[in-house]
């Protein structure tokens, strides 16, 4: 396991593969901009089988065509050893060297039980060194508020260790709005020795609604404070976004002044929030 001292700050962007030719277009003007501030690479969100798992190509390719470092999620549920390995072939042969690695939902439709090859991402972190060995970097996701179906922090901690003794070489979290419980999970990382880089993933307020079914989905917290002043600006679009950014900007400049190894922006695609966080927050940009 590496240590997280002594690295530069690692400030990364992730997307998700649109489902339209013309979201694909709105998204190459958004990735343009956002590049232009020069983030470490671009994460690109997975869906498992059929044309999903496409559009996920179809953006990889395309950034690897534009020289953007990029990072490819890859989630194993539902998927076979030999389906895994052909991706991580077509990767490797791309020049891509950073993946993130995840277990993914469950199927619908299959009870609860499990799909394919593979039940936990910690499989597949071993399934990918053993081999690949060290051709990718690769980052896991990690959970400052616990994971909602590890049932307690204790045990949702016990499969991040997991992860990262097969291999993980970082993480990314879960986003969330109490910089404290990121601070939390890193002290109880710490004393269970696991100490690879974990990076603060970092959610923009743009729009109330579509956050709160994000987060009642997903298990991440938005304070009580913060859900009820958005709730208080009804349908004020330009309040909920100026308010919104100042609860985020305050959440990056404690992280980052708490030591923090970088920042990981969801953009929803939206190149805006991104940008307007970057410059407040002065992070490096090119030249």
């Amino acid at each position: 396991m590496s240590s997280t001292t002594h690295q530069t700050p690692v400030y990364s962007v992730e997307l998700f593969p649109p489902k339209t030719a013309q979201g694909m277009e709105k998204l190459k003007g958004a990735i343009e901009r956002i590049n232009s501030v020069g983030p470490e690479y671009f994460s690109v969100t997975y869906g498992a089988g059929g044309s999903t798992r496409e559009r996920t190509f179809e953006t990889i390719d395309w950034l690897c065509g534009q020289g953007i470092d990029t990072a490819p999620h890859l989630a194993c549920i539902g998927s076979t050893r030999a389906e895994v390995k052909s991706i991580l072939e077509r990767y490797r042969d791309q020049g891509i060297r950073r993946l993130v690695a995840l277990r993914g939902d469950m199927p619908s439709g299959t009870g609860g039980g499990h799909s394919g090859e593979f039940r936990y991402a910690s499989e597949l972190v071993s399934y990918i060194r053993s081999q690949f060995g060290d051709v990718f970097s690769i980052e896991v996701a990690a959970y400052p508020e616990y994971h909602p179906q590890a049932g307690n922090p204790a045990r949702d901690l016990e499969y991040f260790k997991h992860k990262v003794e097969a291999g993980a070489d970082g993480a990314i979290t879960q986003y969330f709005y109490n910089a404290d419980a990121y601070f939390g999970f890193i002290e109880s990382c710490c004393r269970v020795g696991v100490d690879i880089p974990i990076v603060p993933g970092i959610m923009p307020i743009t729009n109330f609604t579509q956050l709160a079914r994000f987060s009642d989905a997903s298990g991440a917290e938005i304070p009580r404070w913060i859900r009820r002043r958005l709730e208080g600006y009804g349908d004020d679009a330009e309040s909920i976004r100026a308010f919104g950014h100042e609860v985020v900007l305050t959440l990056c400049r404690h992280l980052i002044e708490g030591g923090a190894p970088g920042l990981h922006f969801y953009s929803m695609n939206q190149s805006d929030p991104v940008m307007r966080l970057w410059e407040a927050l002065g992070l490096p940009q090119p030249g």
